[in-house]
């Protein structure tokens, strides 16, 4: 369902020192209200931009930074239509593609085509559709044609003369036609003309018209909007008019010397404005014979004497040199019924610059000037502003991790951060520095000092640091080899330095252990050895200097192993092969150097395609065994060939497709390489150039993880038992009820082997003494087989004996004492913990401050929560590592003009603030209560959900709360609980008053996240609120971690109340479309829920994150985006409709009221339901994840809303599959810890099967009985029709039956009586009958003797069932049968058989009457049984009062054989002889 299944809350500590940002590409949405600017270094900025602030126009705020593309940004257009749209696409200059969502900054879509970079793109939107097309061209031959949310090739134009890259384009709608038009310009200068109506279905479309013209590598085409009839062409050194019909050159301009021309475009027709790499721009006006108006256009005798007249400038006040060419964008848009029009520059140094671009009267009016004039006229910007100068004006400035260590007067001089490695075991992080030291402190506390008050603002010197003092230049980069791998010591960090050293520090001590001086050169980067290397190079890491050399340095010998020097070029790439002990160097001229790492032999030089191909086929995370078969890889033969010199292997790999495995590997992915900690920290830098910051990456599943890891872990079995997380002995003991117990045949069988293995060793003593040498080998070797196969089966069988009765319950009381005493804690651990720490920073950060000021002075006091002190820069993860990072210029503020309300006014500031820093804490505290639930949906959503989920865990882990001091006591009465150390008296009732008390805050908080937080937000006048999107909450329906599972539940629920009734329909509505649809069973396989098309079409896709074990993810085809993004619809669809339907629908049924589905959209819903539990084996990436565990739970919890359109009986079968597909044991649902994929399965199944049973009762009875009636119909003829009946679902999935049973009678007595014989089926059927041989049903299964209609005779074996109709229900267990006798004219309330079981006695309260049976069979045993009454008797009436009380039945007891007593439920006794 969801792209990753954790859930992962970033933020940012930015620094002081704006990123950098070297603009390349800018793009204006159409409200005119956000920014985009893609950068060199890949990143994209949203901009805030308001035309119209005040006194200052054209005010711009960076907002957001979108972190994805690896390479330059050069492409950026819109992906939707209308005046709200706020998605846009990005491409790169690796064929990466992004779809985003301007508003969240989400990444919504991701491709990368290797064989397609773009070099210009145009959305554009026919008159008549809605649909917008992104046409794209670059380095290749056609125009794609883009579908920009799914970012699939709907068709391409392509050429049938002169076919090359098509180098400028142009798409318009010409006056009068219907059809669209795509002018296009390719490198030779050969024009071509696509005409498209709309109906293209085809995947190529040839062009209708073809022109060779002089005009050579144009960088941009122009039609003029005005009349339809002029190009602007525009090349390097010169800039050109066409006239469109017969494209005729009207006019050339060339450019101004040491300038080149790098855009332009129409400001009216007969105006053009044209801008250079130097940053300036110049305004035209064009000869008449330009001008389609004028009756000189055209005109050949003008052609040669028309000159174009340069009459405006457009230039900044101050030019600063720039490094690289800028980016223009010209703007046009209407505002208050006028027109406007704006040029936009943004240059390597995140500067932008807005000229107004002069309207017609008064261009005239400078035309004219010019005339008196040489020099044409200056224009400055209206606005200049930078990122930086941005950056600079907030104060006090963005934070960084280590602010601590500047100088408060003068922070600018700071030193800066240039390399970070985070250390998860000791949760430390370490920086090195450009003066060469390296710093090292406390992660948690360093981040709580930047962003937290509290006390720890008054400690100095706090948190204590450490510093590594070795390197006398910049520190490059630092490894921590423990990270990759635990053989490496713990101890050990090692770090590169521009001095040209390598050092190996002792984390611990913080000694310099050795200094490696191997490179002349830089060190760029430190890499660790794949864990298949020789022993020697494990323990070694690898080095790469800026000299072009690469070194194998030992950390156990501390030398060089391996010094590889003579790369003409720089490395770009390290690969590895350990098993052939071959270090391959790709440098940046694509050659790559085959290297021998414990020689240290120069192996090969390879050059071209085939040095490619070698990097392609080298994947240092690939572990190959020696058993594996090698020969169907041609790199495996590559390799070979280079190792033992065999040319005649070389050739044959390459001719056998080597070509095939290049270009096969994925985008750079920004992922968090350690999922299993709670926090990671990255450092972050958009260029080698600037200061470090840091990104921190709460993973909120993690954290959970690790607190119910330490408190589980302090139980004992018995204690888990205890407090309902598991329930095993329960298992246990209906799990052997199922299973064959027979000590008689065990202690048979024992013997019979025993007789074997004593004959065993008779015949060999007498072989031994009798027969010759050679026999006497050949026999003893086989009798010794015989002897040895008898102990293994005799062993075998005491062993399953052992289980059986360990199980049952036997072997309880001695388990229990050796688990209790192996898990009791050895130590006390009275300090809070880095995980508590972990969740105090992130739950203070998370929290609403100021929404509920009472509540916030329990979280302070009671929970430990500390306040935020500045506003904080959170962050989105997308699918993919893609991240959208707020940045620290931009937050939610409150109206100047308007005075906050009162009740966010802050009560707690000092008051001997400075002006600013109270500007900064009023600016707070409105974030931590309004603006931080109005930055983004997906930030409102996350961050909801990561509340309330760790909420709930810390109230379900003893109540912990973040006071140390609390910590300390829970901690201790925990143990004493636990039965490590007594606990003094007196303190009981104190500590159970506190933990209620923190019981109670940690509801009050989860409860104003989950329930009340839009109606506090509603009532403070927030009209921005970014409500939690029940699309992302629908995804998490049923999610990995029970916690977060639980809290999307609960958020999903209490938003869909806040929509109402028409809110909901409206949802429906939306969704509706998206449903598939099926018919019954058995269903096919063609529909998107299940597999998407294939076909990869070129594309390199993001891979998903990476599987753990109990990972549920389906698994998703992205080889065809439109596929995988109908199956992500589909399933939100189906959750929806399926929660709207069975908690909202069902509801409203039962009062009457209207429903939101309908009958239309609730049969196609269940039907989809039951698809998804009942896919066949082939759809197994559905088997276990969680849409089909959503689907299990919601066929559940809704159950009578779907009866009428499910087939009950099958769906009952798929649910008791999956329970029996898990082991034997799962823990209950209040176990919090990730399961594995069966095993949450199982989980999820038993609590639907639960839910529909306690519902339902009758029709789970009926349903269940009927199949197992099949089953014995197949069991009866299994061996005919060749049927495994041990792999059958009935046969594996008896103690679920069986327990289900008994929880039924226990909830739902009354019901279950009248259907006494199908229960009895049942039970029967779970039951294995050597159990009832020597024990009576009601003590094997005590649950039915809660009914006094069913009696067991161990005699005869026979059980006789009373049912609702007065008949007998007899079963003969020796035969296997059952007889039904006409007994009574009512309701049978009680039997009982006679102690021999010669005779039955039955009561009937209808009829009033007790009967007595006598069942005879035929001459010795044969012939069915035949049962007849031999005597009856009338009874006393019952009132109605009693006959109405369920729980008090009429009881027959025997006294003897021949005298039968009647209890009545009114106390009376009557006593009848048979």
């Amino acid at each position: 369902m969801s792209s990753s299944s954790s859930l992962v809350v970033p933020l940012t500590l930015w620094g002081n020192h704006a990123p950098a940002h070297c603009i390349s590409v800018l793009y204006l949405l159409r409200d005119q209200r956000t920014l985009v600017t893609g950068s060199s270094d890949g990143q994209i900025l949203l901009w805030d931009v308001d035309p119209n602030a005040g006194d200052q126009p054209w005010r711009m705020v960076p907002r957001h930074m979108l972190v994805g593309h690896t390479t330059p940004v050069r492409c950026i257009a819109k992906a939707s239509s209308g005046q709200d749209c706020h998605h846009i696409v990005s491409s790169s200059d690796k064929g990466e593609m992004f779809t985003w969502d301007t508003v969240d900054g989400r990444a919504i879509e991701s491709q990368r085509y290797a064989q397609y970079v773009h070099s210009t793109m145009q959305a554009y939107r026919a008159p008549d559709s809605p649909v917008v097309k992104l046409f794209c061209s670059g380095f290749y031959e056609e125009i794609l044609v883009m579908e920009p949310f799914a970012l699939t090739v709907l068709f391409q134009l392509s050429s049938r003369i002169n076919p090359d890259w098509v180098s400028a384009f142009h798409v318009l709608r010409p006056r009068n036609r219907n059809d669209d038009v795509v002018l296009a310009l390719t490198t030779t200068g050969t024009v071509k003309v696509w005409t498209l109506n709309g109906d293209e279905n085809q995947d190529t479309v040839f062009e209708n018209e073809s022109k060779q013209i002089r005009c050579i590598n144009a960088i941009s085409m122009t039609c003029c909007v005005y009349n339809m009839r002029t190009v602007l062409v525009v090349c390097s050194t010169y800039w050109n008019i066409y006239d469109a019909g017969d494209f005729t050159c009207l006019l050339t301009v060339d450019c101004r010397r040491g300038e080149r021309w790098i855009g332009g475009e129409f400001i009216s027709a007969e105006r053009v404005c044209a801008w250079s790499d130097e940053g300036k721009a110049y305004l035209y006006k064009l000869p008449t014979n330009c001008i389609v108006e004028s009756k000189d256009f055209h005109n050949k005798s003008k052609i040669s004497g028309g000159k174009s007249l340069l009459f405006c400038e457009l230039v900044m006040d101050v030019e600063r040199p720039l490094k690289c060419p800028p980016a223009f964008k010209y703007l046009i848009f209407s505002r208050d019924g006028k027109w406007m029009k704006y040029l936009i520059r943004g240059d390597c140094d995140g500067r932008l610059a807005v000229w107004k671009i002069p309207d017609t009267p008064d261009c005239a009016s400078m035309q004219l000037k010019h005339e008196t004039s040489a020099d044409p006229i200056s224009i400055k910007p209206v606005l200049v502003n930078s990122l930086e100068e941005i950056w600079r004006k907030v104060t006090p400035g963005p934070v960084g991790v280590l602010n601590q260590l500047d100088d408060p007067d003068d922070p600018d001089q700071s030193v800066p951060l240039t390399s970070t490695i985070f250390l998860p075991m000791q949760c430390r992080l370490v920086c090195g520095r450009d003066d060469g030291s390296i710093i090292m402190v406390p992660a948690t506390q360093t981040i709580m000092l930047q962003l937290l008050s509290g006390r720890h603002q008054k400690f100095t010197n706090w948190p204590q640091h450490q510093v590594l003092l070795g390197h006398s230049a910049r520190v490059n980069c630092l490894l921590y080899p423990n990270n990759d791998h635990p053989r490496y010591d713990v101890a050990h960090l090692v770090s590169g330095s521009t001095d040209f050293t390598v050092c190996l520090w002792d984390i611990y001590t913080g000694t310099l252990l050795h200094r490696f001086s191997s490179h002349a050169g830089e060190i760029s980067n430190l890499y660790v050895p794949p864990v298949n290397c020789s022993p020697r190079i494990q323990h070694c890491i690898c080095s790469v200097a800026s000299d072009n050399s690469v070194a194998l340095l030992s950390l156990k010998e501390k030398r060089c192993v391996m010094l590889a020097s003579r790369h003409l070029f720089p490395v770009t790439t390290i690969k590895w092969r350990p098993l052939d002990d071959f270090l391959i160097v790709g440098c940046s001229d694509g050659t790559s150097y085959v290297w021998q790492m414990d020689t240290g032999h120069l192996d090969r030089v390879v050059h071209g395609s085939m040095a490619e191909e070698i990097l392609a086929a080298c994947d240092e995370n690939a572990t190959i065994t020696l058993s594996e078969n090698v020969g169907a890889n041609p790199a495996m033969h590559f390799f070979r060939g280079l190792r033992h010199r065999n040319l005649a292997a070389i050739k044959l790999a390459t001719q056998s497709g080597m070509s095939n495995l290049h270009g096969k590997s994925g985008l750079v992915e920004v992922r968090d390489k350690s999922r299993a900690f709670p926090l990671v920290i990255n450092g972050f830098r958009t260029n080698p150039k600037d200061s470090e910051g840091h990104i921190l990456f709460f993973d909120v599943e993690a954290l959970i993880v690790q607190l119910l890891t330490e408190e589980y872990s302090a139980m004992t079995p018995g204690t888990m038992e205890a407090q309902g997380f598991t329930n095993q002995k329960e298992y246990e003991k209906i799990w052997a009820l199922t299973k064959p117990a027979s000590p008689d045949a065990v202690k048979k069988l024992s013997g019979f082997l025993n007789k074997v293995k004593d004959r065993a060793d008779d015949k060999i003593n007498s072989i031994s003494s009798t027969a010759s040498p050679e026999t006497q080998k050949k026999l003893t070797g086989f009798m010794s087989k015989v002897k040895e196969g008898a102990e293994k089966a005799r062993e075998e069988i005491e062993r399953a004996k052992t289980e059986i009765e360990k199980r049952a319950g036997a072997l309880d009381g001695e388990t229990g004492e050796k688990n209790s005493d192996s898990v009791r804690p050895a130590t006390l651990h009275l300090e809070i913990n880095l995980t508590l720490e972990i969740g105090q920073l992130l739950l203070s950060m998370l929290h609403a401050w100021g929404l509920d000021k009472e509540l916030d002075v329990l979280a302070m006091s009671k929970l430990g929560l500390l306040r935020p002190k500045v506003p904080i820069s959170f962050g989105v993860l997308s699918k993919g590592g893609v991240m959208s990072l707020t940045l620290p210029t931009w937050y939610p503020r409150p109206d100047p003009a308007k005075p906050p309300p009162k009740e966010l006014r802050p009560s707690h500031i000092a008051p001997n603030l400075s002006k600013e820093e109270m500007a900064r804490e009023v600016d707070t505290y409105y974030f931590t209560a309004l603006g931080h639930w109005e930055i983004s949906h997906a930030i409102t959503t996350h961050h909801l959900l990561s509340v309330i989920a760790i909420t709930n865990t810390l109230v379900s882990v003893s109540n912990a709360s973040f006071i140390p001091e609390q910590e300390k006591k829970r901690k201790l009465v925990r143990q004493a609980t636990h039965g490590a150390m007594d606990l003094p008296k007196g303190s009981d009732d104190s500590f159970k008053s506190l933990q209620e008390q923190i019981k109670s805050a940690w509801s009050l908080l989860s409860t104003l996240h989950c329930l009340l937080l839009s109606g506090k937000l509603k009532n403070l006048g927030s009209k921005s609120f970014k409500k939690p999107q029940v699309e992302l909450l629908a995804q998490r329906w049923q999610d990995r971690c029970l916690q977060v599972r639980m809290a999307a539940q609960e958020l999903l629920v209490a938003e869909l109340k806040n929509l109402g009734t028409k809110g909901r329909k409206h949802l429906v509505e939306a969704w509706g479309q998206y449903l598939p649809k099926y018919g019954d069973p058995p269903f096919q396989m063609s529909n998107t829920l299940v597999n998407a098309h294939n076909g990869t079409n070129g594309v390199e896709n993001h891979p998903n994150e990476e599987e753990e074990e109990g990972e549920d993810e389906e698994i998703e085809d992205e080889s065809n985006s439109s596929a995988v993004q109908a199956q992500r619809n589909e399933t939100t669809a189906v959750i929806l409709l399926g929660v709207i339907g069975a908690l909202f629908d069902l509801e409203a049924e039962r009062e009457g009221k209207e429903v939101a589905l309908g009958n239309h959209l609730t049969r196609l819903t269940a039907k989809a339901l039951m698809f998804l539990v009942l896919s066949p084996q082939s759809a197994k990436q559905q088997s276990s994840g969680s849409l089909r565990r959503a689907a299990i739970d919601l066929i559940g919890r809704g159950f009578t809303m779907w009866e009428p359109h499910l087939e009950v009986s099958k769906v009952f079968l798929g649910l008791l599959d999956m329970c029996c597909e898990a082991d034997w044991w799962v823990p209950s649902g209040k176990y919090g810890l990730p399961l594995t994929q069966s095993g949450d399965s199982c989980r999820t199944s038993r609590h639907s099967l639960f839910s529909i049973a306690k519902v339902r009762p009758q029709v789970f009875i009926t349903s269940v009985a009927k199949e197992i009636a099949r089953y014995n119909n197949l069991a009866s003829n299994a061996q005919a029709l060749n049927v495994n009946l041990a792999r059958h679902v009935l046969t594996r999935s008896k103690a679920e039956i069986l327990h289900l049973i008994e929880v039924l009678i226990e909830k739902n007595r009354t019901e279950l009586a009248d259907l006494l014989v199908d229960v009895t089926d049942i039970t029967l059927h779970c039951i294995d009958h050597n159990h009832l041989k020597n024990k009576p049903l009601n003590e094997i299964f005590k649950p039915i003797s809660n009914f006094t209609q069913v009696s067991h005779c161990i005699q005869t074996r026979r059980i006789a069932v009373g049912t609702r109709t007065g008949q007998l229900a007899m079963y003969e267990l020796r035969a296997s049968k059952v007889q039904m006798i006409a007994a009574h004219s009512g309701q049978i309330a009680a039997v009982a058989f006679a102690p021999d079981g010669k005779n039955l006695a039955s009561y009937s309260t209808k009829d009033n009457r007790l009967c007595f049976w006598q069942t005879s069979t035929g001459m010795f045993g044969l012939g069915n049984a035949q049962t007849k009454c031999t005597r009856t008797y009338n009874t006393p009436a019952l009132s109605q009062a009693v006959r109405w009380n369920p729980m008090y039945s009429p009881r027959l007891l025997w006294n003897g054989t021949k005298i039968v007593t009647l209890l009545l439920p009114d106390g009376t006794e009557h006593r009848f002889n048979c």
